[in-house]
């Protein structure tokens, strides 16, 4: 049974902090691969600031392509908009019956606000889920401390944003080395957040 660990997000740049998370989750957990979910633009909300989804995924594979263990996914670019965590780990257990075990990895910050989510009882009694530190403020949901299948994993903390890559890169900053090279070289001949 393969273990994959979904690593949802718009990716709007993916950059070294992404990598860092995902490669420390599959060294160092139980996780065979890390799938980077690229979350499409929603049809209900659209931004200015976010790419479109085919150059979002493309520059989450160019980041990729040199980690055996890391891959990107369009899985979410064909479901129904607005779409949810629930209905995409139904899709991917239709398409993938035998073989795959999938569970969630996501931040501290996000499990915060996991009572909201759909679903997220069925989520947590069918779905183990990786939590990366963040620095954040707050307390988690009491519910989640200690519960079986949340599993912290002590990996670096890195507070590098897309937002923070985008706007700077927007003024003229050098942000280079924030980004894979060959996110960087993608971003540069498109000439993406100017």
């Amino acid at each position: 049974m393969k273990k994959v660990g979904l690593y949802f997000g718009t990716f709007n740049p993916i950059h070294i902090g992404h990598l860092v998370i995902a490669n420390h989750m599959v060294e160092f957990s139980e996780l065979d691969e890390v799938w980077f979910v690229v979350t499409p633009q929603s049809p209900f909300k659209v931004k200015k600031s976010l790419l479109d989804n085919h150059h979002r995924y493309e520059m989450v594979y160019q980041a990729t392509k040199d980690y055996s263990k890391l891959k990107p996914s369009k899985i979410e670019f064909d479901l129904p908009q607005p779409n949810y965590t629930v209905n995409t780990l139904v899709h991917l257990n239709e398409k993938y019956p035998k073989g795959y075990s999938f569970s969630l990895i996501m931040g501290e910050d996000n499990l915060k606000g996991l009572h909201k989510w759909k679903n997220y009882i069925a989520i947590l009694e069918n779905y183990t889920i990786y939590v990366y530190p963040r620095i954040s403020e707050g307390a988690i949901e009491h519910q989640f401390n200690n519960h079986k299948k949340i599993h912290r994993v002590d990996a670096p903390i890195m507070e590098i944003s897309s937002t923070f890559i985008r706007k700077e890169h927007k003024n003229g900053k050098n942000v280079k080395p924030l980004l894979p090279p060959e996110v960087w070289v993608y971003i540069d001949e498109m000439n993406f957040y100017r």
